[in-house]
């Protein structure tokens, strides 16, 4: 089986698992597919706020990586091409489908009936981890709520940073833009996102005292 290896030893690469799926190896392909099904379905999911269609853009990415993989070019990391086609896929068929309602928070967007997973539950900010509570719930869907209403040049650098730790030009590269516009963008959001959170953090903490 191929895939990370328990007896630590190091695990496999991303590009040597192609170059095996290109030499006929059945396991190869399957096994970067489970390596990045939750990190990528995860970036899909926030990005274009819909189960569905991020499940479709995920199982379209990986079909054209497939077909592609011929043309890879094995001396580049493979991660940062993966999410360039899924993000060119996931623009246009967002354009293709410009309804864009939001879905709430805890609506179930994948897993069984004994393992859902929600908007909230994908949602990875690096805020204070509080209880089990309704202002827990509140603070994750005030920052969902914030990255889902800035405008998408915005949202999808920040996504890609924030949330899965690209670097800028890797970020250029994904989203084939130039560096210089990928620092400004990823700027301009930084600041989009902590002047929203300002006041949103400032209306949970008087929530929460007129409730105390």
């Amino acid at each position: 089986m191929v895939e990370a290896q328990s007896n630590g030893s190091p695990q496999i690469s991303d590009n040597e698992l192609l170059q095996r799926h290109l030499a006929g190896e059945p396991e190869a392909f399957a096994a970067l597919v489970r390596r990045y099904e939750k990190q990528l379905y995860g970036f899909l999911a926030r990005f274009t706020g819909d189960a569905t269609l991020a499940e479709d853009i995920f199982q379209e990415a990986f079909l054209q990586l497939h077909v592609s993989a011929g043309t890879f070019d094995p001396s580049r990391p493979l991660k940062p091409w993966l999410f360039t086609i899924a993000a060119n896929k996931a623009r246009d068929a967002m354009r293709s489908r410009r309804r864009r309602r939001a879905a709430p928070l805890d609506a179930t967007i994948a897993g069984s009936d004994n393992e859902r997973t929600s908007y909230a539950d994908l949602l990875e900010a690096e805020i204070p981890k509080p209880d089990e509570s309704l202002a827990n719930t509140e603070t994750r869907q005030a920052v969902q709520n914030i990255i889902r209403e800035m405008p998408e040049n915005l949202q999808v650098v920040l996504l890609l940073s924030y949330f899965h730790g690209f670097q800028y030009k890797q970020i250029a590269e994904i989203l084939d833009v130039p560096l210089g516009t990928i620092k400004s963008r990823l700027h301009a959001a930084v600041g989009s996102f902590a002047k929203q959170w300002r006041l949103v953090a400032q209306r949970l903490g008087y929530e929460r005292q007129g409730q105390g």
